[in-house]
């Protein structure tokens, strides 16, 4: 027996462990169900890009599909345990197999072949949400047939929604902090599946003289168990053929932080590294890329000392600006703590940015840019902005109007600002939409592109309140850029040239909807 506050008597009563157990069951029940909606929106967003899409249109339909659930319940009149106990094993094991089946799927599908992938995803969602939307309309019935006495509909209601309520919020709390960092996508889920068997083993024991089938029941909660248990063995192995199928063989390490996923690769041809999938350097060519965004500005600056570098994170822009003795002050403010980790301590990637995470010039900050910006008062000659594309509205904020005033904020009066700013080759309209972007803070543009062959044609622009000036002078032992080469990167042909574009605003961010299409196209 257990004690618990009665608000119809006015103080404790004490209460049937059965019944403190079922109530458990709830708390369970709802934490599993929010873990499935979850993990299938990160999945999605990992592997389909825009967060925001993936998250809304999963979790709209993962709502419908409970909701539906719920409406089936009614017509579940007969052998409530029995029929619970069934929706317990189909939950743990179709959810928490979810994340697993969707990875190996994708994995498994030509990369043009997105439709059956979201088919089985929806497919998957919409299975899942059923049975969850059957579950707490289940529980409810049963603890009101077992303990009649005890619960009116307004306790009973009560009852069980504080359960379901507080299991999602924990739930919440620990997706992105605890379970998707420590755990991966593939375990969280495997884990809360079992969870829900174990749902479904102690309804079998507390109801066992009331089970027809008692030993059926067992049979299938042990089956349930086992297959659970051995996909968190193989969760690794899971992954790890996944991933090779994706990016082919000689992955020299795989981490998942609470931002993304982050793959290096090496073979013959030197190092590759991918976030969410994404190729964000090639070590055979990035130095055209970093020599690219980085000197046009700095070396036209004149003598800068006080540099701020958003984004670059493994610390490749921060090697060409440290060429520059003249700078006595960088900091480098980046959103995920584990891609720096990896580039400050991994001795392959350590020499590709020359140990320029060590610099004692440097000051390493770990957070969200437009944060960072709001917070700090400090005045830089130049600020390199070398962010991931704009893919998805939680970047797409770093390419608005709105940010770019916080930067004007920040930047000196002789300053320059140097964007990484897409391909104006495939996604023409969407660089030209960041041109306009930063001409509507009132700043002077000098668009830029060069050819960095793992890339294609790159873009940048330079903005600042001055016009932008060919510098006199570069760093001695560059191997792309020339003060003789610099004017051909200026000169867009007419596939590349202007196109119209409206500024990119935090409260529209037409730009998103402009990059997704473009680059759609491509693949």
């Amino acid at each position: 027996m257990s004690a618990t506050p009665d608000a119809r008597a006015g103080g404790w009563r004490e209460v049937p462990m059965s019944e403190v157990l079922l109530l458990a069951s709830v708390f369970v029940v709802a934490a599993c169900g929010l873990v499935y909606e979850l993990a299938a929106g990160a999945l999605a967003s990992y592997l389909l890009g825009d967060s925001v899409l993936q998250f809304s249109t999963i979790i709209g339909c993962y709502l419908f599909a409970m909701g539906v659930g719920s409406w089936l319940s009614r017509f579940v009149e007969r052998s409530l345990i029995e029929q619970f106990l069934r929706i317990e094993l189909l939950v743990g094991l179709i959810g928490g197999l979810m994340p697993a089946a969707l990875f190996a799927a994708h994995a498994s599908l030509p990369s043009s072949a997105l439709t059956p992938f979201r088919v089985l995803l929806y497919g998957l969602i919409g299975v899942v949400g059923m049975l969850v939307g059957l579950e707490i309309p289940l529980v409810m019935r049963i603890l009101q047939r077992q303990f009649r006495q005890r619960y009116g509909l307004k306790d009973l209601v009560s009852q069980v929604l504080t359960f379901d309520y507080l299991g999602a919020l924990a739930v919440a709390l620990a997706f992105p902090l605890l379970l998707v960092p420590h755990l991966g996508l593939i375990r969280t889920g495997v884990l809360f599946g079992l969870l829900n068997a174990g749902v479904a083993v102690w309804a079998l024991w507390l109801f066992r003289y009331e089970l027809r089938d008692w030993r059926a029941h067992a049979v299938a909660c042990g089956l349930t168990v086992a297959a659970l248990l051995g996909a968190m063995i193989s969760a690794d192995a899971l992954t790890t053929w996944a991933e090779d199928r994706f990016y082919g063989s000689g992955i020299l390490l795989r981490e998942t932080s609470p931002y993304q996923r982050v793959v290096v690769t090496r073979n013959d041809a030197g190092l590759r590294l991918f976030l969410n999938g994404n190729l964000q350097f090639h070590s055979r060519d990035e130095y055209r890329y970093h020599e690219a965004l980085v000197h046009p500005a700095m070396a036209a600056q004149g003598a800068p000392k006080n540099v701020l570098i958003l984004g670059g994170g493994d610390g490749m822009a921060l090697r060409e600006v440290l060429k520059y003795p003249s700078v006595t002050h960088v900091t480098l403010v980046d959103l995920d703590a584990q891609v720096t980790r990896l580039f400050q301590e991994q001795p392959l990637l350590r020499r590709l940015n020359a140990d320029a995470l060590h610099s004692p010039k440097l000051r390493l900050v770990n957070a969200d840019a437009f944060g960072w910006l709001e917070q700090h008062d400090e005045m830089f000659d130049v600020i390199v902005i070398d962010f991931p594309d704009p893919s998805n509205f939680s970047l797409g904020k770093l390419y608005t109007t709105t940010f770019y005033t916080l930067v004007d904020a920040h930047l000196a009066a002789g300053g320059y600002t140097v964007v990484q700013t897409t391909s104006p080759l495939i996604a023409r309209k969407s660089f030209w939409t960041v041109a306009a972007t930063l001409e509507a803070i009132g700043w002077h543009t000098t668009p830029y592109h060069a050819h960095v062959p793992s890339f294609g044609e790159w873009g940048f622009i330079l903005a600042g309140r001055r016009p932008w000036r060919m510098p006199q002078a570069l760093p001695p032992g560059l191997r792309f850029l020339t003060l003789a080469g610099l004017p051909a990167l200026l000169d867009f042909p007419p596939d590349m040239a202007r196109v119209p574009a409206e500024p990119n605003r935090l409260v529209t961010q037409e730009l998103v909807h402009t990059f997704e299409q473009e680059w759609g196209q491509v693949h």
